[in-house]
């Protein structure tokens, strides 16, 4: 499907000669914006690259792209101004300094030259229509694919390139099956899978085990509240996320839910490997799912988003994994495998979006990114979007110099739009189950109890909210908690019995909500509808904020 938002999509492909790489502009906004251009992997590079593991990473370091003949190295504090030529008015701790350096670093690898230019041009287009540009990024060598390239930054103090909601920024892979027609969707329906925790030959006792799954029910209630407790607010009367549990399903049973409930996203946390055929989640201690299998369902039940908790889900395995060295050839030992990893294989079936993890993150991290990208998601944003919210929410707790905000890494098919909520287009006639009399309504308006300023309802309808470009009312932009499309005030023919008659609802899509004054008082409408009747006082956003009366005019007559 195609995107409304401007896209670029970067590739990046091993050359023949070692350490040389193709970066290849492979969608662009505009015609002049597929350049072409080679460039090298530096060993300045590989030492900001080790030293960043060595700092950050929890598990064994990845091999290094195509020079594994570069041994790790402590670097001085002072290593900054190296070579980037990066000076700072006040000293930054040492994670700081290699955070920072490597996002430059990585930054001027790709983004030099044409590359750069056509970046900036395909940005200005975007700001010209008022969206954010997509970014996609495909890595072609596997060995690329352990790099935090969601750390890139184009220089000191600068937002990292995955923190922006100007430039949506995603990994991608272009070996991939085309999407069908997707479902549209209206509310979030989330399955949510508790699998295995723990190493997989631990102790199989059955007192261990019922601990564990003890452990596992406390756990998946704690994430069922968190996922509902984000999507919900007070006034909220029609359910906007649906959250079933599985605990250590067995794969016939994970497949019996996802065929008879039409579920969005999958959550999975538990235990995970790498493994040749896109990973491997054990459900239970000793019954396994690869990511082939996973996908076929999947795909098939048109799942959007699939989110993985588990170490490695979106790292391939290597060729020395679970093979006899005799089986493997030397000039591959140690090398990753392409296309093995989980959100590679699963976008490769026709999963539009995959969100893994690049190492461990921790249960209190992984709650509070989940939580905001609930949130985010249950607000309408498209996913990528959604991500880089709950990132940024993630930096602000854990802060910059520490790895919680790079951590997620987030997939999406190149055809993916992100789209997985139907956003709230404000017309009453987009909307489901809405029957409207527009040109033939009852003639009502808005008036401010404040100056006496009068707003038409024209033709049954006004959109509320502070973008000047969509909205009949506008809202000023000093008005606490009033969002860019607030509400739409429409009529609506109701059917009662023997007579139907034509009556004026408000229905909130804001963040903070809406209150109505009516005979019982105040009280605040989010994410719902109302009926309106005359002489109701309306507040967008906040409570503190100017009071509106709706008034319905008697027919002229004549």
């Amino acid at each position: 499907m195609a995107s409304e938002i401007p896209c670029l999509s970067i590739s990046i492909a091993p050359l023949q000669r070692v350490g040389h790489y193709v970066l290849h502009v492979t969608k662009a906004p505009f015609p002049g914006g597929f350049v072409v251009r080679e460039s090298a992997w530096s060993e300045p590079l590989t030492r900001r690259w080790q030293a960043w593991q060595e700092m950050f990473s929890t598990r064994c370091v990845p091999r290094v792209p195509q020079v594994s003949q570069v041994q790790p190295q402590h670097l001085p504090p002072s290593f900054l101004a190296d070579e980037v030529g990066v000076t700072t008015e006040q000293p930054i701790g040492y994670a700081g300094r290699l955070m920072q350096d490597l996002a430059i670093s990585l930054w001027q690898w790709i983004f030099e030259g044409e590359i750069q230019v056509s970046f900036n041009h395909s940005q200005g287009i975007a700001v010209g229509q008022r969206r954010p540009l997509r970014l996609r990024l495909e890595l072609r060598d596997p060995d690329m694919i352990a790099l935090p390239w969601e750390i890139m930054q184009d220089g000191p103090g600068k937002q990292a390139i995955s923190l922006r909601r100007q430039v949506l920024f995603s990994r991608t892979t272009s070996d991939v099956h085309s999407l069908p027609t997707l479902r549209t969707d209206h509310a979030l329906k989330v399955l949510l899978v508790l699998g295995h925790d723990a190493d997989p030959y631990s102790d199989p006792s059955q007192a261990n085990h019922s601990a564990k799954l003890l452990k596992l029910q406390q756990e998946a209630e704690t994430l069922a509240n968190v996922l509902r407790q984000a999507t919900s607010s007070e006034g909220l009367t029609n359910h906007i996320c649906q959250v079933d549990t599985l605990i250590q399903p067995t794969p016939a049973e994970l497949i019996h839910f996802l065929e008879t409930k039409a579920y969005n996203v999958l959550f999975y946390a538990g235990h995970g490997e790498p493994a040749p055929d896109g990973g491997m989640l054990f459900l239970q201690p000793e019954m396994t799912l690869n990511g082939t299998e996973l996908a076929q369902v999947l795909t098939r039940c048109q799942v959007k988003l699939a989110v993985f908790n588990a170490c490695w889900g979106a790292q391939p395995d290597h060729y020395q994994d679970g093979m006899h060295p005799a089986m493997v050839p030397e000039s591959k030992a140690s090398r990753a495998i392409p296309r093995s990893s989980l959100a590679e294989v699963l976008l490769h079936h026709g999963v539009p979006a995959v969100l893994g993890m690049r190492d461990s993150i921790t249960d209190e991290e992984a709650l509070s990114f989940i939580q905001v990208f609930a949130r985010s998601l249950a607000e309408r944003l498209p996913i990528d979007e959604a991500v880089a919210v709950a990132r940024q929410h993630l930096l602000t707790l854990y802060k910059f110099n520490q790895q919680a905000w790079t951590l997620p890494v987030l997939y999406m098919h190149p055809e993916y739009d992100g789209e997985l909520l139907k956003p709230l287009e404000g017309s009453p006639t987009q909307m489901p189950g809405l029957t409207t009399r527009i040109g033939h309504a009852p003639l009502a308006s808005l008036r401010s109890l404040t100056t006496a300023k009068v707003w038409q309802i024209r033709d049954g309808m006004m959109r509320v909210g502070r973008d000047k470009s969509e909205n009949d009312l506008v809202l000023r932009d000093d008005q606490a908690g009033a969002s860019r499309k607030h509400a739409v005030i429409f009529c609506r023919q109701v059917n009662r019995n023997d007579h139907s008659e034509t009556l004026y609802y408000l229905e909130d899509f804001s963040r903070y909500g809406t209150w109505i004054f009516s005979k019982d008082g105040w009280h605040k409408v989010h994410r719902d509808e109302i009926c309106l009747h005359s002489g109701y006082q309306i507040k967008f956003g906040s409570r503190e904020n100017e009071a509106l009366e709706f008034v319905i005019h008697p027919p002229r007559e004549g």
